[in-house]
């Protein structure tokens, strides 16, 4: 009964999980050498082969974390220095920066087979959220409420800001809104008490209760602050009350 961008969102959230509680493993010196000298022998036998790709897949790794644990060998051995994280997520943004064309096109080859990590993920990601965020914009306007969003806010000083703060406050279900936040995801439980702790309880001590919509849904237990003041939803309210309705 799910949709097919809500159940994509369940399974990268799963995926990413499984990933941390295996990362630690797949960074240790010896398993880091052991990928390394796999992927020579691999490129040195047959150069146009995936050999990271399939690398990655064998040990159940995120083909990008894959990619970038190679490079960063190839990169220390080469310069006999530990490169800086800047260089590397360059040259994982764009591998015609690898001074080696082999390696290149197999960092390549990880990036856009990753379905969950990486920089071509990113940008999806970021471009979802941005969209969200302007047809959520669209739909305030649409009814007629007044509103600040992110930017101004930051223009304005302000470093821990929701999307958008109401001028005029709303009741939506009996509840009182000064604040609306996007999230173009599905909201599990370890999502949500992260979004809780790192944000959402920052705006309500600034700005007062608000609202929170996962545009993919949630589960319903975590809808349990509402007395508190932050209101869970998983789209765009339609029953709002504004000081204009209940003044009439």
């Amino acid at each position: 009964s799910q949709s097919q961008s809500t159940l994509l969102s369940i399974f990268s959230q799963e995926y990413q999980k499984q990933i941390k509680r295996t990362h630690a493993k797949h960074h240790t010196a010896e398993a880091i050498e052991t990928y390394y000298q796999r992927y020579v022998n691999g490129v040195m036998k047959n150069a146009a082969a995936p050999v990271l790709l399939e690398l990655a897949n064998e040990v159940d790794f995120a083909p990008s974390l894959m990619a970038r644990i190679v490079l960063e060998r190839f990169l220390q051995e080469k310069e006999q220095a530990v490169p800086s994280k800047t260089l590397i997520n360059s040259m994982l943004r764009d591998p015609s920066q690898i001074p080696d064309g082999v390696l290149a096109n197999q960092v390549y080859q990880c990036t856009v087979n990753d379905c969950c990590y990486g920089p071509l993920v990113d940008c999806i990601k970021h471009a979802i959220g941005h969209e969200h965020e302007v047809l959520l914009q669209e739909m305030l306007l649409e009814k007629n409420l007044s509103f600040i969003a992110e930017d101004q806010l930051r223009a304005k000083g302000y470093d821990k800001t929701p999307d958008f703060i109401l001028e005029v406050p709303v009741a939506v279900e009996g509840h009182i809104i000064h604040w609306i936040e996007s999230k173009a995801s599905f909201g599990d439980e370890s999502s949500h008490q992260a979004y809780l702790q790192d944000q959402f309880w920052s705006y309500w001590n600034r700005f007062g209760p608000g609202l929170v919509i996962y545009w993919y849904g949630f589960i319903e237990e975590l809808d349990c602050h509402r007395e508190r003041g932050i209101l869970l939803k998983d789209c765009f309210p339609t029953d709002i009350v504004t000081l204009r309705h209940s003044m009439a």
